[in-house]
């Protein structure tokens, strides 16, 4: 087993460095959805097809979904900070290319494709590098409260990125937005020269091929049967895959369920991610001073019984009723966080911390590569059927689940301390 590379008394002294990195990787995503927000919108005016939509939005999902597991592999071997450092800076010329394209008007939808593809690699270090070194950084016992702290994040980036960009469209060129996201990138790059992040020891073949890349799949094996064996972590990836299937389209391609349902404009788009992003800042933060209930998995299938619900109303709002289908976004964005926080926890709780990268990106992965081929059959529903029938089918098909999940004991008591406990008894070699 690796050794941590990080001391007790570091944990003293925790907040300072953990924040300053904290808050440059959060300006970075805020800029980031700022771009993605303009993007999907130029399409959706530009094609209005919600194939063409999902298709983008399929593309930037490919990376994490496909290559999570040996990314996270790789965050257990690599200097985690030196990953981040790289990332930011795949993420800035892939928006210098695009920049440039735009200015000279000689951008095509492939080469938006391709464009997006690079970036999305770039980003899919990110997650897994950042949630790992957490663990190295923060105590235990804050965990769940910093885990209920990125959701916040996530949700305040979803109400400023629509309501900034709804703006900026109408005042600025679209290079002149990306180059609001590579500002945000060098920022993030500025901050982790100044902050040192915590690796586990590295592994000794981890640069030697090929007998480093006979360990790396060794490694990703380790991580699927880590998983296997964990009693309820099968049906509860299971439950993950579902949700993701149904709902991805639901909150990714809103774009087309304002302009064809609701006949609306980039405004209307908008109050839609505004909805959602103050949902999730209020999800967040009830679920920080809360902490879920005692078995995180109960607080989890709460969590997708409430997106199940918002799924719904927003299917069955009419025409006339764009405010109730807000409405019904803004629950779906308060449920996510209590949906996601606690798995992320309890992993982080029940896992060590050299396998955590590996854990972790594999859930993420299994779990949300089914949300591509959602995207590729929504769209074309999307386009011939309407928004509404995803909607109403995917949210009566998320509360099904949400209840054979609470019904489901091996599901309910992972991560609970007497579950955790055998767990990690039996994963002992």
């Amino acid at each position: 087993m690796h050794t941590q590379n990080v001391s007790k008394s570091s944990l003293l002294y925790w907040p300072a460095p953990f924040f300053t990195i904290w808050v440059g990787q959060a300006l970075a995503m805020i800029t980031s959805e700022l771009l993605q927000f303009t993007l999907i919108w130029w399409l959706t005016q530009s094609y209005r097809s919600a194939t063409v939509v999902g298709i983008a939005t399929m593309i930037a999902l490919l990376p994490r979904a496909l290559l999570s597991p040996f990314l996270g592999a790789l965050v257990d071997r690599w200097n985690r900070r030196m990953i981040l450092f790289a990332s930011h800076g795949i993420i800035i010329l892939s928006l210098i290319c695009m920049s440039y394209l735009f200015q000279a008007n000689a951008i095509s939808l492939s080469m938006i494709y391709l464009i997006i593809f690079v970036r999305a690699c770039g980003k899919s270090f990110q997650m897994p590098a950042m949630v790992s070194s957490t663990t190295l950084m923060v105590p235990q016992q804050h965990l769940s409260r910093v885990a209920g702290l990125n959701q916040m994040v996530q949700g305040i980036m979803l109400i400023v990125a629509p309501s900034l960009g709804a703006l900026l469209v109408h005042i600025l060129p679209l290079y002149a937005i990306i180059a609001v996201d590579i500002t945000g990138a060098l920022i993030a790059i500025i901050v982790l020269m100044c902050i040192t992040i915590p690796n586990p020891s590295p592994i000794a073949d981890a640069i030697s091929p090929p007998a480093g890349w006979r360990s790396l799949w060794k490694d990703v094996y380790a991580g699927i049967r880590y998983i296997w064996n964990w009693r309820g972590a099968p049906e509860m990836l299971f439950i993950s895959m579902m949700i993701n299937f149904l709902s991805s389209p639901a909150f990714m391609l809103t774009s087309i369920l304002v302009t064809k349902r609701f006949g609306g404009a980039e405004q209307e788009f908008g109050v839609i991610g505004a909805a959602i992003g103050i949902g999730m800042v209020c999800g967040g933060m009830a679920l920080s001073v809360w902490g879920g209930f005692r078995r995180p998995m109960q607080t989890s299938l709460v969590g997708i019984l409430g997106m199940a619900s918002a799924i719904l109303i927003t299917g069955l709002a009419p025409k006339s009723a764009f405010w109730l289908a807000a409405g019904g976004m803004f629950v779906g964005g308060f449920m996510a966080p209590v949906c996601m926080a606690p798995i992320q926890a309890l992993v982080q709780k029940a896992v060590e911390p050299t396998m955590q990268g590996r854990v972790l990106t594999l859930l993420d992965s299994i779990s949300t590569a089914i949300a591509p081929l959602s995207l590729a059959i929504a769209g074309p529903i999307f386009d011939h059927l309407g928004p509404q029938t995803w909607y109403i089918s995917g949210g009566v098909l998320a509360m099904l689940i949400g209840i054979v999940g609470s019904a489901t004991p091996r599901v309910l008591n992972l991560g609970t301390p007497a579950a955790s406990a055998d767990h990690r008894t039996l994963q002992k070699p």
